[in-house]
């Protein structure tokens, strides 16, 4: 059973025109990567972009970040490994769990796409006549916040300069 989250009027429209607007940016993400023609999924390309935010994962904490079962998401990984877009690594620390790692060219992928993604949304936000464009943005960036997301800035700077990893692959795979 699901419990009803009590909102005001105002509050309810505030949901509506998320829902609606969440909408709008899955058809976006559907879109900029149809455009690359790379066989790629939505979950698949969230994998990705889980891996520049948080870095190398374990299987296990990947499953539990994209809210699958662990199969699911060793299923997934195989298919993005076979398409090059990740990899998987052995540490010396920990030689029973393996390590999910982004590619070079997983990494362009996705630099592709949220370039896309970005000139799409700011041809939105132009055609708009934004009275408080900050106020807007920040409070966005609390809905950001509340979804445990990175803030934009964060997130760009995470996908620039990747995490160091404690072997050498990770830096091969990225630097080649």
């Amino acid at each position: 059973m699901t419990s009803q989250t009590t909102l005001s009027a105002g509050e309810d429209e505030v949901v509506d025109a998320l829902l609606a607007l969440s909408r709008v940016f899955v058809g976006m993400a559907a879109r900029s990567l149809a455009s690359l023609d790379d066989d790629v999924t939505l979950q698949q390309f969230r994998t990705l972009v889980v891996l520049v935010a948080h870095g190398p994962q374990r299987v296990v904490d990947l499953a539990q970040e994209l809210a699958v079962t662990s199969s699911t998401a060793t299923r997934m990984c195989n298919r993005l490994v076979r398409k090059g877009l990740v990899a998987r690594e052995e540490r010396p620390e920990d030689r029973r769990a393996a390590w999910v790692i982004l590619t070079a060219r997983g990494r362009e992928l996705v630099g592709e796409v949220m370039r896309h993604r970005r000139e799409t949304i700011a041809t939105l936000v132009a055609d708009l006549y934004l009275t408080r464009p900050l106020a807007l943005a920040a409070t966005l960036g609390a809905l950001i916040e509340a979804a445990g997301e990175l803030p934009e800035p964060q997130w760009r700077q995470r996908w620039e300069h990747p995490p160091a990893a404690t072997t050498g692959t990770y830096d091969q795979l990225n630097h080649a």
